[in-house]
């Protein structure tokens, strides 16, 4: 009797945790919309609410990657992609912030619905030449979906301040002549809208955005 009771008590422990899970689950929150240089967060509950909402768009770009192949708005468009502003000569945070974010170029690896790009704030410097050394150095291959692109430099400042809001606002009115270095790293969805800003020199950041890009690939 004594086990029949147990095994009675047992089984409906384990449909109270599935249950408890499966509310978890539905209660998942949705990642919010960054509309604004300060990242107030915007959630939005449904379709018809994005929508109408007034919502910022990362603009067109045009620059060239490490293996000279252009890389512009709609080689991105439809795909989730992860920004982050770098320089090939940088010995402060940027060593931190390619290690790690290669672990999220590994967990998405040959995954051609996730991009990664980093643009180089020193484009001067950073040739197609110089940022293909850059990659061979670091051990980042074509199976990454990693793209470091150099350009015209006021271009890349433009994008980087006031389509990515990357220094947040206190860059958003600066101009190309004073220089842009931040840990920042920004999750963009496969409509080209904002969704999470993390520190990219953090490693329980750079683990959270792992998990960010499969929610987002859920939705």
């Amino acid at each position: 009797m004594l086990r029949t009771v147990f095994l009675k008590i047992s089984a409906y422990c384990m449909v109270l945790i599935s249950w408890s899970c499966a509310n978890n689950q539905e209660k998942v929150q949705p990642l919010p919309y960054y509309n604004t240089p300060d990242f107030t967060p915007v959630f939005l509950a449904n379709q018809s609410e994005i929508k109408s909402s007034e919502t910022h768009y990362v603009p067109d770009f045009d620059f060239t990657n490490q293996y000279g192949e252009r890389i512009t708005h709609q080689s991105v468009q439809g795909k989730i992609h992860i920004a982050s502003f770098i320089f090939t000569r940088c010995g402060s945070i940027c060593p931190k912030m390619i290690h790690n974010l290669k672990q999220v170029a590994q967990a998405y690896e040959k995954d051609t619905s996730m991009v990664l790009l980093s643009y180089s704030v020193t484009p001067w410097i950073d040739s197609v030449p110089r940022l293909k050394f850059f990659t061979e150095e670091n051990k980042i291959g074509r199976s990454y979906n990693w793209h470091f692109l150099t350009g015209d430099k006021a271009s890349i400042y433009t994008l980087a301040r006031k389509g990515y809001f990357a220094e947040e606002d206190l860059g958003f009115t600066k101009d190309s002549t004073e220089f842009l270095h931040t840990e920042h790293v920004l999750l963009v969805d496969q409509q080209s809208r904002i969704r999470g800003i993390y520190n990219g020199t953090l490693q329980l950041e750079i683990e959270q955005i792992i998990k960010d890009i499969q929610l987002l690939k859920k939705q």
